[in-house]
């Protein structure tokens, strides 16, 4: 008999019109039932979400719930309406990004006398730097997506992200301490196999795979840290 999966419901949060917004356990999402999840989705976006609701991974930091349901709104009409995704999340992001500069996000990383935002505000603090001279950052990702990518989900190195300093691994303080490991080895095995040549589509499935394997087997994690340089 095949295993029953938990539902992934923490709370009811919100409701916006016909549409129930739901808290959800994204750690066992992304563990249990797909990998790829990020911080929010809907329906049309992930089929395995109810069409009138809206998931929202718990926050593990910064409040951006009232950003992720003015997007949710936009990229759920739309692709109800026949549009892809991707013309889908141009839309919405557009109206994300607009109510993010409204909430005065942009300022917060604003560097004194320059028009560029300031690449270490976003630095929460530091994880750790490794042997070979890389460093680990918990980074504010709400002020990441704000500032620099709205898209930008779970970590990243400076392999992927023009606006990541050389030599640096950030890990969005949105993910929740026990769920970081795995985050981490995804983006260590990444970044080291495309400073070795790979192109980033075949980096980052070997790298989902390697997650999504850990996540079921933990025991597994330390030596697979270990053997990306984390020691």
């Amino acid at each position: 008999m095949a295993k029953l999966l938990k539902p992934p419901y923490l709370q009811r949060d919100d409701t916006r019109g016909d549409y129930q917004v739901w808290i959800v356990d994204g750690a066992y999402i992304r563990g249990h039932i797909d990998e790829e999840f990020t911080n929010f989705g809907q329906h049309y976006r992930y089929p395995y979400i109810p069409e009138k609701e809206f998931w929202i991974d718990r926050d593990a930091g910064h409040d951006e719930r009232a950003f992720f349901i003015d997007h949710l709104l936009v990229e759920h009409d739309l692709m109800a309406k026949g549009a892809s995704y991707s013309d889908a999340i141009t839309q919405a992001d557009k109206v994300e990004r607009r109510e993010r500069r409204r909430a005065g996000d942009i300022r917060k990383v604003a560097h004194q006398g320059n028009e560029f935002p300031d690449l270490t505000a976003v630095h929460e603090h530091l994880w750790k730097k490794l042997e070979n001279g890389i460093s680990v950052w918990i980074v504010n990702g709400r002020l990441v997506r704000s500032a620099f990518d709205i898209d930008f989900t779970a970590g990243g190195h400076d392999h992927v992200y023009e606006f990541i300093p050389e030599g640096e691994v950030w890990i969005d303080d949105a993910i929740e301490e026990q769920e970081r490991g795995f985050v981490l080895l995804h983006e260590l095995h990444e970044r080291n196999r495309m400073a070795a040549g790979w192109p980033y589509s075949k980096a980052h499935a070997e790298s989902s795979k390697l997650e999504f394997h850990c996540r079921h087997h933990p025991d597994e994690l330390h030596d697979a840290l270990a053997a990306e340089g984390w020691a």
